[in-house]
């Protein structure tokens, strides 16, 4: 594996490309500019915060085979029948679930860089967590409702991040979840479905050959918030690797 020297210029050019010739033939004819300006510069990326994290909070790791996601759409439920994501992405990942993101594959919290043209970011969290992970996060607020406050209000986080994200369909309830009164000491966090937080990246800034100095800055703001959340599912920090 390549050290990470940045994502070349033509990565977002070929990412524009794919969007305005979103087809199977197309992408095959230019499969060897996706591997070499997109994948095997996203996988140096992914081998250099997995050696970083391995200093900073161990538990979490990135795999070069395992935390880019695919560049293939899942199709079966949508109308859109593009073929392929317009964006690149990866994730690292808490050791002990391993890389389940979302509803359909429970993992835990971690931490994500999302390369696209005009819409690149870092984000990390908890994403959109099955019921039983959820249920078990609200039930943490009653046990730790003071460090998960330390963790996302602190004003170096406010400054950088702004807050939990609250403005994406199906985020926040509009009522408190069952089994939770009015009242509640954690009723604003309670109504969250979802907990992360991200920051979104110029160009320039996701091209830059700095991009792992300043992803890894930000992560390690998100550090506390990400292993709250890990404790509420069971899955504990480590010392070491």
């Amino acid at each position: 594996m390549h050290s990470f020297r940045g994502f070349p210029p033509t990565s977002l050019a070929f990412l524009r490309a794919l969007k305005k010739n979103n087809r199977r033939e197309w992408f095959e004819e230019h499969r060897d500019e996706f591997v070499r300006e997109i994948s095997d510069p996203m996988k140096a990326l992914i081998e250099e915060l997995d050696i970083r994290f391995a200093a900073l909070a161990p538990e979490f790791v990135g795999d070069p085979k395992r935390s880019m996601f695919r560049i293939y759409r899942d199709v079966r439920f949508s109308k859109d029948k593009s073929p392929y994501k317009t964006h690149a992405a990866l994730w690292i990942y808490h050791r002990a679930p391993g890389r389940g993101v979302g509803k359909e594959i429970d993992g835990g919290a971690g931490f994500y860089v999302h390369l696209e043209p005009n819409a690149s970011l870092i984000a990390a969290g908890l994403w959109m967590p099955p019921r039983p992970s959820l249920a078990k996060v609200r039930e943490h607020f009653s046990e730790d409702l003071a460090g998960w406050k330390r963790a996302v209000t602190a004003p170096a986080v406010l400054k950088r991040f702004g807050g939990l994200v609250d403005d994406e369909p199906g985020i926040l309830l509009k009522r408190l979840p069952r089994g939770f009164e009015e009242g509640h000491p954690a009723e604003k966090w309670l109504r969250y479905n979802s907990f992360t937080m991200h920051r979104s990246y110029t160009d320039a800034e996701i091209l830059s050959p700095k991009l792992a100095d300043r992803a890894m800055k930000d992560f390690s703001l998100l550090v506390p918030m990400a292993r709250w959340l890990n404790r509420a599912l069971g899955y504990l920090p480590a010392k070491s690797r």
